[in-house]
């Protein structure tokens, strides 16, 4: 009997492990998708968050899972989170709008040297270790390869990348250092993140000037807003959105942290071969060399991380960034989704 459940809990957790890997690894390649066909970024994400908050709500009630219940005074102080959370997301989106989804892993990549130097400069930690400080200059110089040899270089596409890693670095450090002391479970997080992100979704609208698009969509005979094409994009992406936070908090539970980030790690090969092989919408075969550079860096980035000693405290840290990070990756942003979300989209070297 003891040998079945052994068994049992044996495929149990490689299924959550494989689901976790299959929704990260397609994640950022199905949103890329979605935001070519569907080119309103503004209520893409606005969909994703409706999805994910209703779908954390609707499972809370079937008693599927636990999340804290929505209260005003903690909503209040979880707003600017949720706020730098929210543009972590906007600039994601719009990274993915302009650039391929090999930039996005290249600028997502480069979030540990940010990380390291706001943590040493700001949060006064300890400077890096040797083979951390060689694993961050690793990053940096197969990031510096990359851009010098991305033929489909854009000021637009680079200026969002460069918003986008601003953001996700300050959305890493903020949360780390503030909203971890909330008591928050990570369905909690998931939902107000999500919530609070919906919110806010009509200011950016008007902001932006797409409320103008959409209207001009919906009131036009010769344009339509949701193709079928679209629609399944837009679903899908949706869906894999509230999947990935499941299966990332799911898979958490069921094994340890290291293997955890191990996987993670894994995941950013698995999307770079999935969309090296499915469409041309990927850099040249130089410009992916200096990517898997910048991958392997994080994987020794990693290494250090892992086999330096931590104290417990540095430990809670830790477990509740990663889970700050599936909440990113739940919104339907880039692996994370860990950010999420930052998240986390994450989370995420």
């Amino acid at each position: 009997m003891a040998a079945i459940r052994l068994e049992a809990q044996y495929y149990a957790t490689s299924s959550l492990v494989v689901g976790y890997a299959l929704c990260s690894s397609l994640l950022s390649i199905i949103n890329k998708f979605a935001i070519t066909k569907f080119n309103y970024p503004g209520l893409l994400t606005a969909l994703q968050y409706l999805t994910s908050s209703l779908g954390v709500w609707v499972l809370g009630k079937l008693g599927l899972l636990y999340h804290d219940p929505f209260t005003f005074e903690t909503a209040k102080k979880f707003f600017p989170a949720a706020t730098i959370f929210y543009l972590a997301i906007f600039t994601n989106t719009n990274l993915l709008r302009h650039a391929n989804v090999d930039t996005f892993i290249m600028f997502r990549s480069l979030t540990p040297l940010l990380v390291a130097i706001a943590d040493t400069f700001f949060r006064k930690q300890p400077c890096p270790t040797k083979l951390t400080f060689l694993s961050l200059v690793i990053i940096l110089g197969g990031a510096v390869g990359y851009v010098m040899t991305d033929s489909a270089f854009t000021l637009t596409a680079y200026s969002w990348a460069v918003a986008y890693l601003v953001t996700i670095t300050t959305e890493m450090v903020y949360i780390k250092h503030m909203v971890t002391n909330m008591g928050l479970n990570t369905w909690g997080f998931v939902l107000y993140n999500n919530l609070l992100s919906l919110m806010m979704a009509p200011v950016f609208w008007f902001l932006t000037g797409e409320y103008a698009d959409v209207f001009r969509a919906v009131g036009s005979s010769s344009e339509t807003l949701f193709g079928f094409t679209a629609s399944v994009a837009v679903s899908v992406s949706c869906v894999f959105g509230l999947l990935i936070s499941f299966f990332g908090f799911a898979a958490r539970k069921a094994i340890s942290a290291t293997a955890f980030t191990v996987t993670g790690v894994v995941n950013k090969f698995l999307t770079v071969a999935i969309n090296v092989l499915i469409w041309d919408k990927h850099a040249s075969p130089v410009g992916l060399i200096c990517l898997l550079f910048t991958l392997v860096g994080g994987v020794l980035y990693q290494q250090s991380v892992t086999s330096r000693g931590r104290s417990p405290s540095s430990q809670h840290d830790s477990t509740a960034s990663r889970q700050i990070n599936s909440g990113v990756e739940g919104s339907g942003s880039e692996d994370e989704n860990q950010s999420l979300v930052v998240s986390g989209k994450d989370s995420k070297v």
